[in-house]
């Protein structure tokens, strides 16, 4: 599994969630880096880590990360994980690897529907971007472009740095992951919990109240992971590192040092 380290200090282990690689933690990563060294990974079938072989399930990718942990000597890191990444940082604690766990906008507790319309939506947008491909450094160099691309991630799109954008958007639409990784979530079981007193550390979950994506869901949370500290955020959509990547880096900071 491809990764990019960076600072030194205690490892601080970065997992993105789907359509990212480890570029996606440009806007939190220098301060993250003054203080930790931080390894930032791309995940099966984004950036330069190659798809797995195999049916594309939640569990495989869950397994995929913990043996790479395991070999890199990782598995007592402190993890931070966003989107889907939140959740297999979430399902890495359940198994007892990690130490300190943020999940940024987890994915895998939705209620009733919201599961479909999330993978309908997830699929759709997936199919606009590849069809705009070519236009994209243009379309998402204007304040309008992007509020119109990326208003279901963000709070306030327009606001997103255009060059940065660019890059996320034509990452999602590139990566051989992104609709096998829709479709498991989408599919798949709801994440697991774990009872009170079986984390390996301090669990917090930060969810923007704006997220259009994984809907915030504080209570499901707390009944199935009661260890758990969740924080909901004014202005701030499906990505915290978009929409507040100063307080996002201190939260991590924070919440990783104890």
């Amino acid at each position: 599994m491809h990764s990019v380290r960076t600072g030194s200090g205690r490892p601080l282990v970065l997992v993105p969630g789907v359509g990212a690689d480890s570029s996606t933690w440009q806007p939190i990563l220098a301060p993250l880096a003054a203080e930790r060294e931080v390894v930032a990974l791309d995940l099966p079938g984004f950036g330069q880590t190659p798809l797995f072989d195999g049916e594309v399930t939640l569990a495989r990718y869950a397994d995929e990360l913990e043996a790479h942990l395991r070999r890199e000597d990782l598995a007592g890191a402190d993890l931070v994980g966003s989107s889907m990444g939140a959740r297999l940082v979430m399902e890495m604690a359940r198994r007892g690897v990690g130490r300190a766990i943020v999940a940024l906008d987890p994915g895998g507790f939705w209620s009733g529907g919201q599961k479909k319309v999330f993978g309908t939506t997830l699929l759709a947008s997936v199919g606009l971007v590849r069809a705009l491909k070519p236009a994209l450094p243009l379309l998402l160099k204007t304040p309008v472009g992007r509020t119109a691309l990326l208003a279901q991630l963000s709070a306030k799109p327009w606001k997103i740095d255009a060059a940065y954008a660019t890059s996320e958007v034509t990452g999602l639409a590139a990566a051989s992951g992104s609709s096998p990784a829709i479709k498991a979530l989408a599919n798949g079981p709801d994440q697991q919990g774990a009872p009170a007193g079986t984390l390996p550390g301090p669990m917090l979950v930060v969810w923007g109240k704006q997220d259009r994506v994984t809907i915030p869901r504080p209570e499901r949370i707390r009944e199935l992971f009661p260890d758990a500290t969740v924080e909901l955020w004014d202005s701030c959509g499906h990505f915290p590192h978009w929409d507040q990547p100063e307080r996002t880096a201190t939260t991590i900071l924070r919440a990783t040092a104890l």
